[in-house]
């Protein structure tokens, strides 16, 4: 028995320690295979874009990542966002790749400066890039324009600026500002302005490998072929400064502030609609930071939220609140001054606005109605209030006491001044203050409405 023991241990053992050695080979190999990070650029680029790219390079740096690839595929978004992204992306310790990236996707507007700022651009087959002509949006006719010559001179500036960085064709980069070029892929890379037309990831990975980049002076060796893709996500801060930096929603967060702290003041005690109308005003506000604003728009803005305010303290049948609601259709229509901004973007901003102001005045003709209807209604508090009820002695009139009329005690004095013994049915003549003149009565005839 034991000789049989020793035997399959002898067995056993070697067969352990192969395992070992090879799970050691293994996970030695995925050590040694290059590290390459990612992250999408999807929609609209905002504030919260920025920080998530932000938090991208530092965690590439911090796990000494090879490169880090930004999958592009954006109609465009906030100046300031997309030239700090431009600042960071030029800055980074690590190697940064810009892909636009699905096929169908596009790097408009905001995006193809993006693109610019890598160390390598590429563009998958069937996407397209360009576009980022500046413009404004036209309240009045309700489309867009050319913005003014000093906003085009700057960004084409600033195109031609990145280009040049990067080696690539500063006069294109400047025809994307002043004559909205629009390019495929291949005539990006006839003309330029990118370096690589991959069909996939994997494969511009493959391609690069070898290539010398500049990182802060120093030439670098990209190392990328069989990498390890690791996908980085926006974190919750990241969704929520991304939500709250679009002027879209900060405006409707302001409009709901404003009118959950009217509603709350007008109907206290529950604190619910004061509450949230305050948090949705305070995000509203940080929303509004985030981008840039006229100063013109916002002054009309503060404006209609104050008639609106002094509508619902001091109402004036509507008049206040109807300047409310226009100046603060006007100051939102102005308000956003966003060049790189899809045209659609700004369409939709316009339905917005006149949906706010047709929503406010809906609501304002509700809270109007209410208050000619409550205005017109009889008075149930007054020295009027109790004429004609019915009620209960509780404690002996002589001619002063107590008596009980609709469930409440008063202070009642008889009217004849004549003794109403306890449990006595009366009837309430008028009301003096705290004091009710009342008659003894036996009579039905004397009782307008039953005790409650």
């Amino acid at each position: 028995m034991f000789k049989n023991i020793r035997r399959n241990t002898i067995l056993i053992l070697p067969l352990i320690l192969l395992t070992v050695i090879l799970s050691s080979v293994f996970v030695s190999a995925q050590n040694d295979s290059p590290l390459v990070l990612t992250i999408e650029i999807n929609n609209t680029i905002t504030a919260g874009t920025t920080e998530y790219i932000r938090r991208s390079l530092e965690t590439a740096e911090e796990m000494n990542a090879d490169a880090i690839v930004l999958l592009i595929d954006t109609p465009g978004g906030l100046v300031s966002a997309t030239i700090d992204i431009m600042r960071l992306i030029l800055n980074s310790n690590t190697p940064v790749i810009t892909y636009v990236y699905p096929q169908g996707a596009i790097a408009a507007s905001a995006g193809s400066f993006i693109l610019l700022s890598g160390n390598i651009a590429a563009m998958s087959p069937g996407t397209t890039c360009g576009a980022a002509m500046p413009v404004i949006i036209s309240p009045t006719e309700g489309t867009t324009q050319t913005a003014d010559d000093k906003t085009i001179k700057f960004l084409a500036g600033h195109m031609r600026s990145i280009a040049r960085e990067r080696g690539r064709s500063t006069d294109v980069a400047d025809k994307f500002v002043t004559e909205n070029l629009t390019l495929d892929a291949y005539e990006a890379l006839e003309k330029n302005v990118i370096d690589y037309i991959p069909s996939t990831l994997e494969e511009l990975l493959e391609t690069i490998h070898g290539t010398t980049v500049k990182i802060n002076n120093e030439n670098i060796i990209l190392n990328t072929k069989n990498a390890n893709l690791e996908p980085l996500e926006m974190t919750i801060v990241d969704r929520i400064t991304d939500i709250v930096s679009n002027p879209q929603i900060t405006f409707i967060l302001v409009i709901v502030g404003i009118y959950g702290i009217i509603i709350g003041f007008n109907a206290p005690g529950t604190f619910v609609p004061e509450v949230l109308g305050a948090i949705a005003l305070m995000l509203g506000l940080y929303g509004l930071g985030l981008f840039e604003v006229n100063i013109f728009a916002a002054a009309m803005l503060l404006l209609g939220i104050a008639l609106l305010v002094a509508e619902a303290f001091t109402p004036t049948f509507g008049i206040l609140a109807f300047g409310g609601i226009v100046s603060i259709v006007l100051g939102i229509l102005f308000l956003p001054v966003e060049p790189l901004m899809p045209a659609g973007w700004f369409r939709s901003f316009r339905l917005m606005a006149i949906g706010i102001g047709i929503g406010s005045g809906i609501l304002m003709v509700i809270i109007l109605t209410g208050i000619i209807r409550l205005r017109k209604s009889k008075v149930v508090h007054g020295n009027f209030e109790f004429d004609g009820k019915t009620g209960t002695v509780v404690d002996t009139l002589d001619p002063k006491g107590l008596v009980k009329v609709q469930g409440e005690i008063w202070s009642g004095t008889s009217s004849t001044d004549d003794t109403i013994e306890t449990g006595e049915r009366i009837v309430v003549i008028k009301r003096e203050g705290i004091n009710v003149i009342v008659k003894k009565t036996n009579n039905d005839t004397d009782i307008k409405s039953k005790e409650v």
